[in-house]
């Protein structure tokens, strides 16, 4: 195997797909990165057996081949580098060699045959999205995710193709976020899939604003297709709570209020939390909005917005950070706040559709 590459397109690849790579694994090869050449591209590949990333890269190929390297060394060395080309030359004893310039390196790699393989998918269950639109559906909810590993269906956000359109959804059992998108696919590849917080993550940072994605589903394994970029992943196993119910089905009020000021005015006040008293408390009165934060031992904050509002005083408190979560990720200029009472969920919504049901903490 000998190739040549431009070391800006081989330290972007390597970006790419290192950071799947964990710092302790079982197997040797799992810190490996398989480079694969083969028709004027060379593909790099990752995987820690729940998570695999593949991407490629333009080169000029002298010979063919395949070798799997440590990536963070390899990642390193390159970005070390200072020549523009790097000459890469590969052994049948599977040692590695790199020349730019004056600088060489000889990096001891492992058998490509040792790598485990990618699943491949009959295409059975397959949907095209735009790129852009799914990226900003799993920004908008991946956040509500559980970490906690008992509840490990919720350690992932559902992808729910239903009556002809895609509903993303992640909880964490005392909040929700959701958003749908019109798509088309054939009834007999209506299904629902959880997937890992881990590779939402991947996709989030990975996934560009133009072109298609296409994502392709088996029982137990999801990929998702784009640009010159391929991530599969395992599902996590179970059947995902029915969701709508936590949904309120009415609500007695409806506040708009604009988003920055409201991200703002809560970030201000939650300065005032800490752990034992982290909550902040939504008072609605007659046209005006006042947040505010009291922490024994450490002092009281308050921020006060004109809103629209005739209803009743509701005094209602949340937790501060799972309120700005969505409120960072929207990126619409208003948002319209929904609620009962001081006891029911508040319900946040905005101009596309999408909604974050967030539960109320109770305070003595």
């Amino acid at each position: 195997m000998k190739f040549k590459v431009g070391r800006e397109n081989l330290l972007e690849g390597l970006q790419r797909v290192q950071s799947v790579v964990g710092t302790r694994t079982t197997l040797p090869v799992l810190s490996n990165v398989l480079m694969h050449v083969e028709n004027g591209q060379v593909s790099l590949t990752t995987t820690d057996l729940e998570v695999s990333v593949r991407t490629s890269i333009q080169a000029i190929v002298a010979s063919d081949g395949s070798i799997t390297l440590p990536v963070r060394r390899l990642f390193s060395i390159v970005r070390e580098m200072t020549a523009n080309d790097l000459e890469f030359e590969c052994d049948e004893k599977d040692n590695a060699t790199i020349q730019a310039a004056s600088s060489f390196f000889k990096i001891i790699g492992i058998s490509d045959e040792e790598f485990p393989p990618l699943p491949e998918f009959s295409g059975e269950n397959s949907y095209v999205l735009e790129q852009g639109v799914f990226k900003e559906m799993l920004r908008n909810t991946h956040y509500a995710a559980s970490i906690d590993e008992t509840r490990y269906i919720l350690n992932g956000v559902l992808l729910s193709f239903r009556d002809e359109k895609l509903v993303v959804v992640a909880t964490d059992g005392r909040r929700l976020a959701l958003i749908e998108q019109e798509i088309e696919f054939p009834e007999s590849a209506e299904m629902e899939l959880v997937v890992p917080s881990k590779t939402v993550d991947e996709l989030i940072k990975n996934l560009g604003d133009d072109g298609e994605v296409r994502i392709q589903a088996s029982e137990n394994q999801i990929s998702f297709a784009f640009d010159e970029q391929l991530v599969v992943s395992k599902l996590i196993e179970g059947t995902y709570p029915n969701f709508k119910q936590v949904i309120p089905s009415q609500c007695e009020y409806r506040v708009p209020i604009e988003r920055e000021a409201l991200t703002a005015a809560v970030r201000r006040v939650a300065l005032l939390v800490n752990d034992k008293s982290n909550s902040v408390r939504l008072n609605f009165q007659k046209n005006r909005l006042e947040i505010t934060a009291a922490t024994p031992e450490v002092g009281e904050a308050r921020e006060t917005l004109p809103v629209k509002y005739e209803g009743k005083q509701i005094s209602i408190a949340f937790n501060p950070e799972f309120m700005l979560a969505p409120l960072r990720n929207i990126t619409s200029d208003d948002v319209y706040f929904e609620m009962t009472d001081e006891l029911s969920p508040g319900v946040l919504k905005c101009d596309i559709p999408f909604l974050y049901v967030l539960m109320p903490m109770r305070i003595s």
